[in-house]
Parts: C-alpha cells; sequence; structure tokens
C-alpha cells in the first residue's frame, strides 16, 4: 500500500504520480491502487477510489401501444441482479406522455466497479392517467401495465465503442421478443475534471541532516482544506545521499490539487527507514505559482520548522520546477470504450501437493454434485468479469508442475493437450481443458512460475509491434510454495515494461509469504537478480482461505488494482485512447 502518511519499510518508493522515462503521468486520483491520501480525498466525497460514477440514458422505440384512445405513456425502471437473484431498484425515469419512442431525459446514476460482474434489468411500463400527478418514486408498479423487459451487463455497455447499447424488450418468461420494441442504453461516466499537470522538481544547497553522509532527500506534496490544515496527494521518491536532487516527474491531477490557486504545501524530508523523517524544509505554493517559478526559471526558498515563538527562517535551499506540462489522464473507461481489451490467460498448478484429484480431500477433486472446487472457482469468477473485455474470447491456458501429455514433467503446457494450439473457446472450455488435463495429466513439481510468466510476456512482448490495444492479464492458480522466486522475480522485472499483469490465487493452506513478496505491496519493488527493478508492480495476490466468509470476492480482491495497473502501463508511453484525434493527443500544454 502506498504510504502518504507513514513510511514503513519500503518507503523510498514514490507515492501519487512519479514517472520517469518508463513511468510518466500514472496517477489520476484513484487509479493506481492504493493510496492512503487519494483514498481519503475519495472517502471524504462519499466514494471509493475504484469506483467509477456512470449515468445512463435511455431512450426506447416501437413500444407497444396498451392505451385505447391515445398511445402508451411509458415510463422506464432499472434494477440490479444481486447474486442471489433478488433485484435492487436503482431509479426510475419520468414518465413521457403519449409516445411509443420515447426519450427520458431523467437518467439514472449506477457505481461501475471494474471488478465485479453487474446484471441489469430494465422493465418498461404504461403508467395509467390517474396516477399521472404522482411522483414516479412513489408509484407502485403493480398497478401499471407492463410493456417489456430486457437485461444485460454494465460491462457490455461500457466495452462498446460509443457506450451504447441497444436491447430487445420482452416478455418476463423470454416469450414474444421481436414484437416489444428495443430499449437503448446510453452510458457517460461522470468526471470532474481529467486535467493533470505533470511537473518535474529538483533543489539545490538542502541542509544535510546526516551525521556520516548526505540526506536522503524526498518530497511531500498535500493540500490545503477549508477546515483547516491539509491531505496529503502525493510525494516523490527518495533520492539517496544527495543534497541537490532531482526528481522523477510527478503528476496531479486537478481532483488532487482543487484549483490552480489552492495553496499546496510542499515538505522536503531526510528519510529514515524507521519512518521517523526529519523536516528539511517546507514551502507553500499553488499551481499556478510553481507555473511562474518555471517559466521565470527561478527557485522558491524552503523555510525552517517554527520553534517556540520564532517563526521559521528562511533557508538556503531552494526548490525548483524544472519541467512542467499540462496534459489530459484519459481514464479507464475511455481506453476500454474506446476499443482497448484485456485478454485472458490462465496457468494452473498440477504439483503433487494438491493430492489426488480423485480423493475428495484433493484440491483438484471434481465434485459430481456440481460444487465447484477452488480451482474451478477461480477460473469461472475471474474469466467471467475478463471475457467482457475480450473481443474473440479465445484464452490461453497453460498447466505447470504435471507429467504431462508427452511424459516428462513440464512447467508450462498446453492444457487442452495440443501440441501446437494453447488456446480455448471461452470460460467453458478452460473449465472443460482442466478437466480433461485432470484425467491425462500426473501430478508432479516443484512449483515454479518462470516458464508459465515468460511464456506470457512472450505474447504480451509480441502484440506491442502490430497492436498496442491490447493488454494481457494472466490468472495463476497455485497451492504451494514457490522453488524459483529469484527466478520468478526476474520474470516479473522483466515483464513489468509490458503490457502485462498476473493475479495469483493461493489454495489450500501453504505458507503463501512468497506470493506476498511478489505482490509487492509493501512499497518495495522488486529487483532482479542482476539489480534491475521493477517498472511497475504488475503482481496481485490473494490468498483463497482469506476470502472466505467475508465482505469481499476471490474477484474483487483480484482485479482491485488491475485498472490501476493498466492506466500506469499506458500513460507511462503516452498512450491515448483509440478514438482520440490525433491532433488532440498532442495538445498538452508545454511551459
Amino acid at each position: 500500500m502506498g504510504n502518504c502518511f507513514s513510511d514503513l519499510e519500503g518507503g523510498k518508493q514514490a507515492v501519487g504520480g512519479v514517472g520517469g522515462s518508463h513511468q510518466r503521468a500514472q496517477n489520476a486520483a484513484g487509479d493506481t491502487g492504493h493510496n492512503d491520501a487519494v483514498d481519503l480525498f475519495f472517502r471524504t466525497k462519499g466514494l471509493h477510489a475504484l469506483f467509477t460514477q456512470m449515468e445512463l440514458s435511455l431512450s426506447a422505440s416501437k413500444l407497444r401501444d396498451l392505451d385505447v384512445l391515445s398511445k402508451s405513456d411509458p415510463m422506464a425502471v432499472l434494477y440490479a441482479k444481486k447474486r442471489d437473484g433478488s433485484l435492487e431498484e436503482l431509479g426510475r425515469t419520468e414518465v413521457i406522455m403519449n409516445n411509443l419512442d420515447p426519450a427520458w431525459i431523467q437518467k439514472i446514476n449506477v457505481t461501475y466497479h471494474f471488478e465485479i460482474v453487474q446484471p441489469l434489468i430494465f422493465r418498461v411500463y404504461d403508467v395509467d392517467t390517474k396516477y399521472h400527478n404522482i411522483p414516479v418514486k412513489t408509484l407502485k408498479l403493480n398497478d401499471q401495465e407492463f410493456l417489456g423487459e430486457a437485461s444485460c451487463y454494465l460491462s457490455e455497455i461500457v466495452t462498446k465503442q460509443n457506450q451504447s447499447l441497444i436491447l430487445n424488450l420482452h416478455h418476463r418468461d423470454g416469450r414474444g421478443s421481436k414484437n416489444l420494441g428495443t430499449l437503448t442504453v446510453h452510458a457517460e461516466e461522470t468526471v470532474a475534471s481529467r486535467n493533470a499537470v505533470e511537473m518535474t522538481f529538483r533543489c539545490s544547497h538542502l541542509a544535510n541532516k546526516d551525521l556520516f553522509s548526505k540526506s536522503d532527500p524526498f518530497l511531500r506534496i498535500s493540500r490545503t482544506v477549508e477546515a483547516g490544515g491539509s491531505v496529503p496527494i502525493c510525494k516523490t521518491e527518495v533520492v539517496n545521499n544527495n543534497l541537490n536532487p532531482v526528481w522523477k516527474p510527478v503528476s496531479l491531477t486537478m481532483q488532487q490539487y482543487g484549483s490552480k490557486e489552492n495553496p499546496l504545501v510542499i515538505e522536503c524530508f531526510d528519510f529514515n527507514s524507521d519512518g521517523n523523517h526529519v523536516l528539511i524544509g517546507k514551502l507553500h505554493k499553488s499551481v499556478a505559482e510553481l507555473i511562474t517559478l518555471h517559466q521565470n526559471k527561478t527557485g522558491a526558498n524552503f523555510i525552517s520548522p517554527p520553534r517556540f515563538r520564532h517563526h521559521g527562517k528562511v533557508l538556503k535551499g531552494q526548490l525548483f520546477v524544472d519541467g512542467l506540462v499540462e496534459k489530459q489522464l484519459y481514464s479507464f473507461l475511455d481506453y476500454i470504450s474506446s476499443g482497448f481489451e484485456l485478454n485472458f490467460m490462465v496457468a494452473v498448478d498440477f504439483t503433487a501437493s494438491n493430492g489426488n484429484p480423485r480423493s475428495p480431500d484433493s484440491l483438484h477433486y471434481i465434485n459430481p454434485s456440481g460444487r465447484l472446487n477452488a480451482y474451478q472457482q477461480a477460473i469461472v469468477e475471474v474469466g467471467e468479469v475478463i471475457q467482457f473485455y475480450d473481443s474473440d474470447k479465445h484464452f490461453p491456458a497453460w498447466g505447470f508442475g504435471g507429467k504431462a501429455y508427452e511424459g516428462s514433467v513440464s512447467h508450462c503446457f498446453n492444457l487442452n493437450g495440443s501440441p501446437s494450439g494453447f488456446e480455448v473457446e471461452g470460460v467453458e472450455g478452460i473449465m472443460a481443458a482442466y478437466a480433461s488435463a485432470l484425467q491425462n495429466v500426473a501430478l508432479a513439481g516443484p512449483t515454479l512460475f518462470g516458464q508459465v510468466i515468460n511464456k506470457a510476456a512472450d505474447i504480451a512482448g509480441h502484440s506491442i509491434s502490430y497492436n498496442h490495444a491490447k493488454y494481457y492479464v494472466l490468472l495463476i492458480i497455485t497451492d504451494g510454495v514457490l522453488t524459483d522466486l529469484q527466478e520468478t522475480i526476474d520474470s516479473l522485472v522483466r515483464a513489468s515494461d509490458l503490457p502485462l499483469s498476473i493475479l495469483i490465487v493461493g489454495v489450500g493452506g501453504a505458507d503463501f509469504t512468497q506470493m506476498e513478496i511478489l505482490d509487492a505491496d509493501n512499497g518495495r519493488r522488486l529487483e532482479s537478480s542482476t539489480g534491475r527493478i521493477a517498472t511497475r508492480d504488475i503482481v496481485q495476490f490473494v490468498p483463497m482461505r482469506e476470502m472466505h466468509g467475508g465482505q469481499i470476492s476471490v474477484v474483487q480482491a483480484l482485479l482491485e488494482e488491475l485498472p490501476g495497473q493498466f492506466l500506469t502501463y499506458v500513460r507511462s508511453r503516452d498512450i491515448v485512447p483509440l478514438n482520440v484525434a490525433q491532433s488532440h493527443a498532442q495538445g498538452d500544454t508545454q511551459y
């Protein structure tokens, strides 16, 4: 988790929008995974950083006419279908008089969760004339005549290029789907502003706070609030042993800084590994004033912390803004609705520690009653979400750690048994290939991730040369302790430059400490055996046992960081949505 309020182990990593030549302009609020400051900002607004507020506009065509002397007076009602099959009403449109082709003005607000499959039910009613003076919210729907029903998933709407979906209306029992008319649903993301400012800071002549070396400085930027005090919104990385540091660019969205005139508190600290960082100096500047500093190529002096009744004194150390660019940060939905795809891949653990698949105690046991084992549950839950973002639904599927079809232990074999093709069709295809493999593959070992990660990375890397609109998601399901931890880390560091995220589900009761290392949520990025640091975090790990009985599902826990990982990748390469005109894409304001 990003540490804006406290910096624990791994705290030398930047938080809240840091980038370099490979990592620029990352953060719109809440877009890059956990960030305490951004999460706090959203909570004060009553929102959650992982959620996106959407407005649905509804219109219909060729509705049935149930009135004798006039046309139907239609109203639409939207429901969310819950896991238990019950319906939760989300909103109603107004009633439009005498119209079989209504375009309702009243929008219905929904909260889009990337990590959840969200079934929606739309019902259209003809409102009786005697109820026209009654507020629509108080209407009893049983008193109105039913005109038709349609259903879809919210994901189906937002992935359309124009974010519009046409649905056929039908009876509740599914009959007569052709003669009840159509319903068109259009979704728009409600975003206050996509404007962001990317700045490159440096300092000169900082005071030295260390005895045996120079200070290890970093900047923390906070936004002042009307109630008094300030809320941290980002911090830079730590530059070791340097009194004249230059940091990688940081990006602040308007949602974070409020307005260009809003004062920001910029503090410079000397990093200490115990978390007791020493304040070197601070200053107050708005974004507008930082722009002026950059234009005039002048610095601003830090002020020392005040002591007792004395005001802080002006220090020799100065802050400079070497680079400043105003740009637009596009959202996850901007990319997905323009045609970007998430391509799903899966790798299943066939090591002997899973137990004999024919035994009910085995993690691979397929229950004749149809109850899913942990592997099947992970495949279905994650696959059902990701499949909406993959147009052809042809998914690469592998196994590892088993004696594959040719008789030798393999750490990356095609799950479907084909000697050449590793793709299967749909989530059903993955499930069928998995069940078949359990009949034909002998469980063995050890547990090695390196080969399947490298295989996925090869596919993702190859796609860069011909298609920038694909991003790959590899699901690894495992029960064991890694034998190749360093090799796996080396593979992940190499893959961190590619359009790839890796989701790991731990099943069974093993010690998954190694998986937590791969996840790197403690703020310390992975480091390869050659000393190379991962460009970005691409791993999310969830132990299945911790999800049972909880308030969050496995798929939610797995996918919560995926939109942020996707955005980190595309923004670091200045990749814009496919429907953004080239002239507009180059419209960033340089100072």
